[in-house]
């Protein structure tokens, strides 16, 4: 079994606790492409079987999300869950906030939460933190493609996100009050979209059985952006065995078939040979 279910993770549990009841229900290894903290819910795609093997190619994907922001508090983790610092903090107007928007747009530096899972020497943030250690995070290039404001009611402001991987929403929070002249805190944070997976399509994992599982698999070939290439069975044999075979194709990843028509895997074309770069089959 391999391919991969879109799943709406619910509020206040684990990412992983997610994946392991897919595990169950398959009876196969499962990962999934993205953390989404407890306190998030929305969008996690998993990966089942050999499925996994793309996680690479999934993990730069545009990610989208509909985050409230609550300003004049703030926590240590840079959301709800932590220990509240400052209460009382200025308010800003809906006018200051859609004047720093653009400040935050773009490829910029963001320095992730120290509750989180980024290494300081071997430790993870979050370890160092919750034994009261001094740190600092390095910068981390993100790209932020767009923020727009929503709505607002009172302190909290509501925002959509689309940004690529490794951007911390948390983060924005933070910045944005900071430009602001005051502390803000993220309070809700929801993912719409993971690369080609959207929430509109996302199923529960109550709702998934071991009877129904297979109607939620999504084939691994139908997600992926690239030709198709169906070799004959003297060149696939080759591909097949890790050679390289010649080929007329312009340079790029392409999805190859075996001869049976079962998917195989990635190729990589490049300078007119074509190999094998992932094996999913």
């Amino acid at each position: 079994m391999t391919g991969f279910i879109n799943i709406n993770k619910a509020q206040g549990v684990s990412s992983a606790h997610e994946v392991a009841i897919i595990k169950r229900l398959s009876g196969t290894p499962c990962g999934h492409m993205g953390t989404l903290d407890p306190m998030a819910s929305g969008v996690l795609p998993v990966a089942i079987g050999n499925a996994a093997r793309l996680f690479d190619y999934f993990l730069g994907k545009t990610k989208k999300y509909v985050a409230t922001f609550r300003f004049g508090e703030e926590y240590d983790t840079l959301d709800v869950t932590g220990t509240l610092l400052r209460h009382g903090g200025r308010v800003p107007e809906r006018e200051e906030i859609e004047g720093v928007i653009p400040m935050l747009v773009g490829e910029i530096d963001q320095i992730p939460p120290k509750y989180s899972a980024k290494c300081v020497n071997g430790s993870r943030g979050y370890m160092l933190a919750r034994r009261g250690e001094q740190f600092e995070l390095a910068p981390k290039r993100v790209k932020i493609n767009y923020i727009r404001l929503l709505s607002n009611d009172g302190p909290e402001y509501k925002f959509e996100i689309e940004c690529g991987g490794g951007t911390y929403i948390r983060s924005i929070a933070r910045d944005m009050a900071e430009k602001l002249g005051t502390v803000a805190c993220m309070s809700v944070l929801v993912r719409t979209a993971s690369g080609p997976f959207r929430i509109e399509n996302a199923v529960s994992t109550e709702s998934v059985t071991a009877e129904n599982l297979k109607d939620y698999i999504i084939p691994t070939d139908s997600l992926l952006p690239f030709e198709s290439v169906h070799p004959g069975f003297a060149d696939a044999k080759k591909l097949f065995n890790g050679l390289g075979v010649k080929c007329a194709l312009a340079d790029g990843m392409y999805k190859i078939y075996a001869c049976d028509g079962s998917f195989y895997g990635l190729a990589a074309a490049q300078d007119g040979i074509l190999k094998v770069r992932t094996k999913l089959c």
